[in-house]
């Protein structure tokens, strides 16, 4: 019989081997567009591709805890599409409900309304089985109102004609050894599915007009044509020529992203579905995909943050609104303009209504029970009341805007009390500090001798009136300068002086990782900063940024991307800085929150630098722009939209 000290051995050998068998930690984006945590170690070393069938179990899983209701109004063989009384639940929470869905061909549609439309569900959690025999569980946060609706039509869970082919861009590609060339132009299985429905068609005289787009779109697939124009839409979204022949698994998750959406474009299906294509790009692969987004002549639904995009690719706005799809014809900024015109209006019946109601009341209370005459009038007022009401009235303007609780004492300080406001962020005064604040003197930088230089001989200061949008080229440096003026990497010549006192605030697409997840927003601002005592203090500093009731007392591991941003906000605002450097802020936020920060931005009295591709954001809070390109940094004479058309005239010229 084996000692206990050799059964403890023999255990400890075999949970060595098991742990040796463990994959790394990593991550895939799910069908909706959001990124699931992996808590334990559940993968192959193949990475994020060895989880792709356990993410498809879950999404099968998701798709059966959804009901879909909906029925075919336009003809079967046509090529819009139209659903009347859809709803849609997602485990019995109600996101839309007996709506229409009206998709036509040749017409591209922004899906909007405010992140969390539907009411926030719980997030899920399931254990999934990885090749590995290990137990991995996957958290993701249930999708609502717009991406949910995307993935129900991807699924074709609402009843969307088979000859309508969907392309649903839902995640990155999994790594691999094939090339980012190579992954675009793996086209066999659209060309085969377009051949079939060419055959079929061919037997059918009424459906010539179809059977020709149809010999267009294989004739694009051809492979003479096909490595060209997947190599056009690669370099179009910032691949070079050497990027374009390395393997997939060299690539980080955003540009395995762009390879993701290279296919979409390239396979140009009947119905493109895309939610946010731009958080992955910069300005100019924005600029680019806007362009070759207006030339998309089927049906395209996109959501996206971007109002500059919207209004540069839509010819359509769809607005979920209180579980309804409205519709509206042009561009984002139509929409804004009609809406209100509509809202106006709507307003001006309502109280004519309302003051119409009150006075054949109060008539009605005060003579329906005087002479004869008079109680012969109150009663024909109360019939034309019955009829107003029998015939419906018109329902106030519901405000979508944003609302978050404040909660504070009273005048007596004894009772608390609630209110709702709309949603503002805010900078604290940061105090002044005499100019130079940071001065750059003759910095060079590369990241080793083996590398080219990303900068040679920079010369500028910053102060605390700058209102800098740092823009260029993807791997020009702009995230680089930043880290080199934080003091995260030093020059490789040249010298970088800051004023002794300055503090500068951060933030970049990574800061969530750094939040503690076990803690609640409440008890993370508590732990950063002790000198705050009072919790309905700090209650009320974070839920300036949006977070309010039990998403401040939930661990921040259940809160979504967006609502962890406002977490980082809110850190980021409370270190009191000079300087602001945000690098990317806008993505997982909605556009009302991007206008709160910008607004906070312009009433902040300390310096600001931004890298961000949302040219609307750039427009409200720089007043000056700096193009970091050719290892150098140039100022930008006119504005952002004038960068903008520079950037178009040379993808014409290209």
């Amino acid at each position: 019989m084996p000692s206990d000290l050799a059964k403890k051995k023999a255990a400890k050998k075999k949970e060595a081997a098991k742990a040796r068998q463990r994959p790394k930690k990593s991550e895939e984006v799910n069908g909706d567009g959001e990124q699931p945590e992996i808590e334990e170690n559940g993968a192959d070393s193949n990475g994020v591709g060895s989880l792709t069938k356990e993410l498809d179990e879950f999404e099968l899983r998701k798709t059966e805890a959804r009901a879909v209701t909906g029925v075919l109004a336009s003809h079967p063989n046509s090529t819009d599409v139209h659903i009347s009384s859809l709803s849609l639940t997602f485990h019995g929470q109600e996101l839309l409900a007996d709506t229409s869905l009206e998709l036509n061909s040749g017409r591209r549609y922004g899906l909007i309304g405010l992140n969390g439309t539907g009411n926030r569900l719980a997030r899920t959690s399931v254990c999934l089985k990885a090749k590995s025999k290990q137990l991995i569980m996957l958290r993701f946060f249930r999708p609502l109102g717009k991406s949910m609706l995307l993935s129900a039509i991807g699924h074709r869970e609402i009843p969307i004609p088979e000859h309508i082919d969907i392309y649903h861009l839902t995640r990155e590609m999994a790594p691999s050894d094939k090339t980012a060339l190579q992954c675009v132009m793996e086209v066999d299985e659209q060309r085969i599915m377009l051949e079939k429905e060419a055959e079929r068609l061919a037997h059918e005289d009424s459906e010539c007009e179809k059977l020709m787009e149809l010999y267009e779109r294989l004739e694009e697939l051809d492979a003479d044509k096909a490595e060209m124009r997947a190599s056009r839409i690669l370099h179009g979204l910032g691949f070079s020529t050497i990027m374009q022949q390395k393997k997939l698994k060299d690539f980080s998750g955003g540009w395995r992203m762009r390879v993701a959406l290279a296919r979409a474009l390239f396979i140009k299906p009947f119905m493109l579905l895309l939610d946010e294509p731009t958080n992955h790009l910069d300005l100019d692969a924005c600029v680019w995909l806007e362009e070759e987004l207006k030339s998309f002549k089927r049906i395209l639904v996109l959501i996206s943050h971007s109002q500059d995009f919207l209004n540069g690719v839509c010819t359509n706005i769809i607005h979920l609104h209180q579980r309804k799809l409205k519709y509206y014809t042009g561009n984002y900024d139509q929409y804004v303009k009609t809406r209100a015109e509509l809202e106006e209006n709507q307003m001006k019946r309502f109280n004519w209504e309302q003051d119409q109601i009150a006075h054949m009341k109060n008539y009605i209370a005060r003579f329906g029970h005087g002479s004869a005459k008079l109680a012969r009038q109150a009663q024909s007022k109360e019939k034309t009341l019955q009829k107003m009401v029998a015939s419906g009235l018109t329902e106030r303007v519901v405000n979508d805007k944003p609302l978050i609780y404040y909660c504070t004492d009273s005048y007596s300080g004894l009772n608390k009390s609630c209110f709702l406001q709309t949603l503002s962020f805010y900078f604290p005064p940061c105090g002044k500090i005499p100019p130079p604040v940071i001065m750059v003197q003759n910095v060079s930088f590369k990241y080793s001798d083996n590398t080219p230089h990303i900068y040679k001989n920079l010369e500028f200061g910053i102060d605390l009136d700058t209102r800098v949008a740092l823009v260029g080229p993807n791997g020009a440096g702009k995230s680089t300068l930043l880290k080199l003026l934080m003091g995260e990497l030093l020059p490789t010549d040249g010298m970088i002086r800051k004023h002794s006192h300055v503090k500068i605030g951060r933030y970049h697409q990574h800061l969530t990782e750094q939040l503690e997840l076990d803690l609640s927003p409440l008890e993370y601002m508590m732990k950063c900063f002790p000198e705050i005592k009072e919790k309905e203090e700090m209650r009320k500093i974070i839920g300036r940024y949006g977070l309010t009731g039990k998403q401040q007392v939930s661990p921040i591991r259940n809160l979504s991307d967006g609502q962890k941003c406002r977490v980082c906000f809110a850190w980021l605002a409370w270190q009191n800085p000079h300087m602001l450097f945000l690098d990317e802020p806008t993505n997982h936020l909605d556009i009302e929150t991007i206008d709160a920060l910008a607004e906070a931005i312009n009433e902040f009295d300390g310096g600001m630098m931004l890298v961000s591709h949302d040219f609307r954001l750039i427009q409200q809070v720089a007043q000056e722009i700096w193009v970091c390109e050719n290892q150098t940094i140039t100022k930008w004479k006119s504005g952002i939209l004038g960068y903008k058309e520079h950037l178009k005239s040379k993808i014409e010229k290209q």
